[in-house]
């Protein structure tokens, strides 16, 4: 399975189901260039998130830190963690992805004592895992015989992916992580959801660096600090990123046209849509559609 189309809600939040018919959770590859936005735009989810990177190497960002993680190597991103992926130096990432509930890691008893501190704790974002480190190397393994599992769909393999998922959590809080709760980190990243959640749901009208601010609670000078803290660039800058992510979908339509997708998706000159569009895509509006409609055709679809 390749999620193409990524859909996210206002609040970023993923809205791609990640489950089986019986079990909540998904395990599935993945080519990062594959999906629309050519990358996997920032999101969160409630799931956790363990991969592993099969080909090539990936840059992700995780709240307001960026790593690479390079082939054999993985990654787990905990609940509601603000995350995103780019293809490094176009090396055809591909890796297998594992979203699953944190109510579905142990069983109801264990729940409050092994998972809940984890999910909470503001220190722990995600962990890096490199295989030379054998916790890590446990996770990875197990997460491949989860993803082999799913694929074979052999009688009981829902009791032994149960399984291993219980043996990826053992590694992981045995790692010796000394979890922290800061309240201070918890209301930053509420703010930064808050604003980022007021630019999603208004970004087709006219936007003002007080709106943003407003929507977080914050002065526009601290407003713009958070934006280059977590997302290293400025409010505006990222609502004009945001906008022509927007227009991606819609320039693939066959009966759009490029002044009416500008229009659409807040732009009020189509020559500066098309000139923000081109520093962006390195190509021009129409050019991108050409080329989409061109592979959507050559596919079939």
């Amino acid at each position: 399975m390749q999620i193409k189309d990524f859909m996210i809600d206002q609040n970023l939040k993923e809205l791609t189901e990640h489950r089986t018919v019986m079990l909540p959770f998904a395990c599935y590859e993945t080519t990062i260039n594959k999906n629309i936005n050519e990358h996997i735009p920032l999101h969160w989810h409630d799931e956790l998130q363990f991969i592993l990177v099969r080909k090539g190497e990936a840059s992700f960002q995780v709240n307001e830190e960026k790593l690479t993680v390079r082939e054999e190597e993985g990654l787990f991103i905990n609940s509601g963690c603000l995350h995103m992926a780019k293809d490094q130096i176009d090396s055809g990432c591909v890796y297998i992805c594992l979203n699953v509930s944190p109510s579905f890691i142990l069983s109801q008893e264990l729940y409050t004592t092994f998972v809940t501190p984890y999910i909470q704790a503001t220190n722990l974002p995600y962990l890096h895992l490199v295989p030379k480190e054998l916790w890590a190397k446990n996770i990875l393994d197990s997460l491949m015989k989860i993803y082999q599992l799913t694929k074979e769909n052999q009688p009981y393999y829902e009791i032994d992916i149960s399984v291993h998922l219980t043996l990826m959590w053992k590694n992981l809080i045995m790692n010796g992580v000394q979890l922290e709760y800061e309240q201070k980190e918890m209301i930053k990243n509420q703010r930064m959801k808050q604003m980022l959640n007021w630019i999603h749901t208004h970004y087709a009208e006219k936007i003002l660096l007080d709106d943003i601010a407003r929507a977080g609670e914050l002065s526009r000078s601290e407003c713009c600090r958070y934006f280059k803290r977590i997302l290293k660039k400025t409010p505006l800058h990222y609502v004009t990123d945001y906008r022509i992510q927007k227009s991606l979908f819609l320039l693939q339509q066959s009966e759009s046209n490029v002044t009416e997708v500008a229009y659409q998706v807040g732009f009020n000159s189509t020559s500066y849509f098309i000139d923000r569009f081109r520093q962006s895509m390195n190509m021009t509006p129409l050019a991108y559609k050409k080329y989409k409609i061109a592979d959507l055709i050559g596919e079939g679809v």
